[in-house]
């Protein structure tokens, strides 16, 4: 189906932050108000444990590509970001596994998240939600590809976002917004086959978004065949 039943809150997210919320904004959307839920778990924890923990989910992580949508990664990116508002990994209470490097953006540990926006954006900080990696740093070999996926899917992704001429245009905005999602799957695909794994050879690990709300297209739906 197009977008008309999603929620307005769901638009506007997806034009704003693609990954699929920054929790630690004062939205009131239901999203963030289930990231908040999900949050108090963390909020318990004393500074040490809070530290501990992170530390010792990040050597779980380590040497491996992930989906965002995995539970032990949301786990993570959630006591992440109550980390960073504590300001944890600047106390020095753990440290984190070797070869984790510090961010230049927030100085926690480096844990890339790979997005649709990377030409704009670059690697984002799993910690703060900033670039970790701007685009210019991202290892030069590598750069033509991503640029090239993310051109195809920015013209592909533009679709769930036409105005109401566009649509007219092309006579059946459906069928085009079925097509969209279709093309986004097997983009989504061919990132986390090729592109992902290219990069984690340059990272402790790295994460990737696996879905497009504005195409509703979710994890579930992104096939990844080795």
């Amino acid at each position: 189906m197009p977008p008309d039943g999603i929620a307005l809150s769901t638009l506007e997210l997806c034009a704003v932050e693609p990954t699929l919320t920054r929790m630690g904004s004062m939205s009131q959307s239901p999203l963030d108000r289930l990231w908040q839920e999900y949050s108090r778990a963390f909020q318990d924890f004393d500074d040490h444990t809070l530290a501990r923990w992170m530390a010792q989910t990040l050597g779980q992580l380590r040497g491996e590509v992930w989906r965002m949508s995995h539970p032990l990664v949301a786990a993570y990116r959630i006591a992440a970001q109550t980390g960073h508002d504590r300001q944890i990994w600047l106390k020095r209470l753990a440290s984190p596994p070797s070869p984790y490097t510090e961010t230049t953006c927030c100085r926690a540990p480096l844990l890339p998240l790979f997005t649709r926006d990377v030409m704009e954006s670059g690697l984002l900080c799993t910690h703060c939600n900033g670039t970790a990696v701007p685009w210019e740093e991202i290892p030069e070999p590598l750069l033509p590809r991503i640029r090239n996926w993310a051109e195809q899917y920015a013209d592909v992704h533009a679709v769930a976002h036409w105005d109401e001429s566009q649509r007219r245009k092309h006579g059946n905005y459906d069928e085009a917004y079925e097509d969209a999602a279709l093309q986004v799957e097997k983009l989504l695909s061919t990132a986390a086959r090729e592109l992902v794994p290219a990069l984690a050879e340059h990272y402790p690990a790295i994460l990737w978004e696996d879905q497009d709300e504005c195409l509703e297209v979710r994890p579930e739906d992104i096939q990844i065949e080795r």
